[in-house]
């Protein structure tokens, strides 16, 4: 595999961003690891962060490369801060950015990139898994499928939850510069309930969905709302819960779930 750390500039954002691009290559030589070539254009897998990280957590809480070298595919994972993989209140793009500039930026560097939609995946975990959820929903015609591992799936009642109920000023002010109020939030397209709803309404492409979340995380509810919500819409929903709470011991696991269950194989990634 090679791995790429990327500086370049959104004109979507107004800045220069980063982005950490695994690769596949074919090698014979590595000790301890194979690597596989694409077959023609790679499959390419959108890894996504949470609230708290950056581009780089995926690599350093997983073996997300080990993963990807033995199966093949390209690996993205950008960098888009505290806003909720969302076009904010405050004017900043990031949902434009996500889900159609970085695409295009992609496949501009790397043409080995498959432009088809059910070669491309969005994954991440909480504040990721719902960013990899909108991709699904709001950009079905790119992301042909969108894999939530403990995501914020029900941001509406975790914002007035959460938020809201909390009293915590600080928390309720970035909220609103990123969704505006809660009421704001319902019913929009970044409301995940409603937008799987109008997909639907308006014979848009779905998206295959994946979900895990433990039965201890905070979020583990919102997750039960969520899929009983998509699953009565129609989409084809894989959804696992198991004992465990909002770890990375779990996410490590679970991003290999998500690859074989994506790529239909019962490879051993370990």
């Amino acid at each position: 595999m090679a791995l790429l750390h990327v500086n370049c500039f959104s004109d979507v954002l107004g800045m220069c961003v980063n982005m950490d691009v695994i690769l596949p290559q074919e090698t014979r030589g590595q000790i301890g690891m194979e690597g596989k070539g694409a077959d023609g254009k790679c499959r390419t897998l959108y890894l996504l962060h949470g609230m708290s990280d950056d581009q780089t957590i995926w690599q350093r809480r997983t073996s997300i490369e080990r993963y990807a070298s033995k199966l093949g595919i390209a690996v993205v994972m950008p960098t888009t801060h505290l806003a909720f993989y969302t076009d904010t209140t405050y004017g900043m793009k990031y949902w434009t950015y996500i889900s159609e500039e970085l695409p295009q930026i992609c496949r501009g560097f790397f043409p080995q990139m498959s432009e088809k939609r059910e070669d491309t995946l969005a994954a991440g975990l909480s504040m990721g898994g719902y960013g990899a959820w909108k991709l699904g929903l709001g950009a079905g015609e790119t992301f042909g499928a969108a894999a939530s591992l403990s995501g914020a799936l029900d941001m509406v009642e975790d914002y007035r939850r959460n938020v809201e109920a909390a009293e915590d000023a600080e928390r309720l002010a970035l909220f609103r510069g990123i969704f505006g109020s809660a009421d704001d939030l319902e019913g929009s397209d970044n409301d995940l309930l409603a937008l799987a709803e109008r997909n639907v309404a308006e014979k848009k492409p779905l998206a295959r969905l994946y979900a895990w979340c433990g039965t201890e995380d905070f979020l583990y509810q919102g997750n039960l709302k969520a899929w009983d919500h998509v699953k009565k819409l129609g989409y084809d929903l894989t959804c696992r819960e198991t004992a465990g709470d909002h770890q990375w011991k779990y996410w490590d696991e679970k991003i290999q779930d998500v690859l074989r269950w994506w790529l239909e194989t019962d490879m051993d990634l370990r």
